[in-house]
């Protein structure tokens, strides 16, 4: 009789109950929240329960993308790209990392790829405006910025990167015009209020004019010395306009413009 009495105790212990299956739905909407830490988490367990296929993939480039690791997140979404060539999304966000990292020639044919589509979203219009800026292409900026506002017209960034585009040609108003269209659209975005003032700056009217036949270096040393004397008098903004159209004026604001919008202007 004892026996039968222990198999029947044992029989009646309590099992732990398994951990509910993690949704991949759930962990892409993690990602998109900006729970980085709870997405790895959880695609971490969908993985070691068996989870596998096209859309782990998928979330695995997502998350790349989403930790600001944008060498992996191209080399994944390449790889989805040659099994779904045709996939849009893909191509835009591969475009989008390409252009992160520098690699605008790849960038441009990514994103042209992803316009080319049925439905293009105003984020790949706005990314490959960035590239042909980058390439000083201003047309085809023009025109991407244009489908992107068309898209998106109370998006406050695609309207600050017209106004950058603007800036890295060197049309100074038209491009406060814009910073200050963008500002109104989003006035809490603290980097666009700093866009604006830099523009509003550099229209100071009371700074050197450039001589017939000046070369650029030496209207820039006028234009640095004018910054300096602003500099003491205690005039910030003339200053700070002298300075930047001194840099204009060698030659070196397109580059460091150009460094700035590739940093701060995809998302």
């Amino acid at each position: 009789m004892i026996v039968p009495v222990l198999l029947a105790l044992s029989s009646a212990v309590a099992v732990p109950p398994a951990e509910p299956a993690v949704s991949l739905a759930d962990v892409d909407q993690a990602i998109r929240a900006g729970r980085i830490e709870q997405a790895q988490l959880m695609i971490g367990r969908a993985i070691g329960a068996g989870a596998k296929g096209t859309q782990v993939d998928v979330i695995l480039a997502e998350l790349a993308e989403a930790q600001g690791k944008d060498e992996e997140a191209l080399v994944r979404y390449r790889r989805l790209l040659m099994v779904a060539p045709d996939d849009a999304s893909l191509s835009e966000r591969a475009g989008i990392a390409a252009l992160k990292l520098g690699k605008i020639s790849d960038a441009v044919a990514l994103l042209d790829r992803s316009t080319r589509s049925i439905r293009p979203t105003w984020r790949a219009w706005n990314a490959r405006g960035v590239a042909a800026d980058l390439q000083q292409d201003w047309a085809i900026a023009d025109a991407a910025y244009a489908k992107a506002a068309a898209l998106a017209p109370n998006e406050a960034e695609v309207v600050n990167n017209q106004g950058w585009s603007q800036l890295l040609r060197g049309d100074w108003r038209k491009a406060a015009d814009l910073f200050a269209e963008a500002s109104a659209k989003d006035p809490d975005s603290a980097r666009i209020a700093n866009n604006l003032e830099l523009a509003r700056s550099a229209l100071a009217s009371d700074l050197p004019r450039r001589r017939a036949g000046e070369a650029n270096s030496a209207w820039a040393a006028r234009l640095n010395d004018a910054g300096v004397a602003a500099q003491l008098l205690g005039d910030k903004q003339r200053a700070v306009a002298a300075f930047t159209q001194a840099l204009e004026a060698r030659g070196s604001w397109y580059d460091r413009a150009a460094n700035n919008l590739k940093a701060a202007s995809i998302r």
